[in-house]
């Protein structure tokens, strides 16, 4: 997953809610690693079989990480969640 917030504080914000959010759905999975948090440019969660990627939308933009996965689904979490 690839996502990104528009200043550190967001980028923090939308990582904890992440991590509640797994704790509470999936029995209280934690990452097996953690990156970036301090630094809040770019924060990486490795929970196995998800990979949580958190930008600064300028870092996210620098590192084009999408064109590495440019064969993978992509998602709109707007109409994602407008559906539900």
């Amino acid at each position: 997953m690839i996502a990104s917030g528009g200043n550190t504080r967001q980028v923090r914000t939308i990582v904890e809610t992440i991590e509640e959010q797994l704790r509470e759905q999936d029995n209280g999975a934690r990452p097996r690693a953690e990156e970036g948090r301090q630094e809040g440019s770019w924060v990486l969660l490795d929970y196995g079989d998800i990979v949580v990627h958190v930008f600064l939308e300028e870092t996210r933009e620098y590192y084009g990480l999408e064109r590495l996965w440019t064969d993978a689904p992509r998602l709109d979490w707007h109409s994602a969640n407008a559906a539900s």
